[in-house]
């Protein structure tokens, strides 16, 4: 399905178990405020690069990649780099295996044909026959999807998440944990405690964390290895790419150079389309 536009309320009332809206590539960026609907919610980024944000996470979802978002969960969302790409919406419950969190996931090539075919049934098809065959193949799809970790986890005392967003704000500062736990009046061992059990994740592993999401936009634009490792504050550009490779298990070049791979069969996405709330 192609539209125009797509605001809260339309979306409620879609009256069909699983839609796939096709995103049109009409503006260099969109950004949509905090809100939320019932029904889950799937963002592809053919091209592009989309984040996505919660209360508690961050999501950076780069070309060929998906952002999973369950039904009643309030986000907001931007998109940058000339977004192509697509939306589904499924109503919660309709088949067990659908992921019950917030997540990233990878799009396979079969997936990607997938929702370019699933974006052009028209409004009145009942999903039966071949139709309903797709809709499965493809909600079968979804959950099989790897998971992909370029998510940041927030932490919810505000002392931490003081720091994370001094952190995000300023990627090249090189603060120690000490020097962190004198800024934020905790002692180093009970902040390094509390960031974990919050976020799962160690603080120095957050930051690397946090490093890759800051140089995905940059790679996604073209910019130099040397460029992101300096704005990131890495001595050079091989401790970055060392850095990016152990977070991803790819090099920075090689992971946009393979994302691009398939950019290159143009999508059945007409230029009117896009998706605005």
């Amino acid at each position: 399905m192609f539209i125009t536009k797509v605001d809260p309320q339309s979306v409620e009332d879609i009256t069909h178990s699983v839609v796939v809206i096709g995103l049109g590539m009409v503006t260099e960026q969109w950004e949509l405020p905090f809100h939320t609907h019932g029904k889950a919610e799937l963002l592809f980024a053919d091209t592009g690069l989309i984040t996505v944000e919660t209360k508690d996470h961050l999501w950076v979802v780069p070309p060929q990649g998906a952002v999973w978002i369950p039904g009643g969960v309030e986000h907001r969302a931007k998109c940058s780099g000339s977004p192509r790409g697509f939306v589904v919406f499924v109503e919660p419950g309709i088949v067990e295996g659908l992921p019950e969190k917030c997540s990233t996931i990878s799009v396979s090539s079969f997936l990607r044909a997938l929702l370019e075919r699933t974006a052009v049934l028209p409004l009145d098809d009942k999903h039966e026959g071949s139709a309903a065959r797709l809709i499965a193949v493809l909600l079968d799809e979804i959950i099989s999807a790897p998971l992909e970790l370029f998510n940041l986890p927030m932490p919810s005392d505000m002392r931490l998440r003081e720091m994370v967003d001094a952190m995000f704000a300023s990627p090249s500062e090189r603060v120690t944990l000490e020097q962190w736990a004198g800024r934020i009046n905790m002692s180093e061992r009970n902040m390094s405690r509390l960031f974990t059990l919050e976020t799962g994740l160690s603080i120095n592993r957050w930051r690397r964390q946090m490093h890759v999401v800051k140089a995905l936009p940059l790679l996604e634009q073209g910019e130099s290895i040397q460029n992101i490792a300096e704005t990131l504050g890495y001595e050079s550009s091989g401790s970055f790419v060392t850095m990016f490779r152990k977070v991803t298990g790819t090099p920075p070049k090689r992971f946009i150079t393979d994302r691009m791979a398939n950019v290159h069969t143009p999508l059945n996405v007409p230029e009117a389309g896009f998706y605005e709330y």
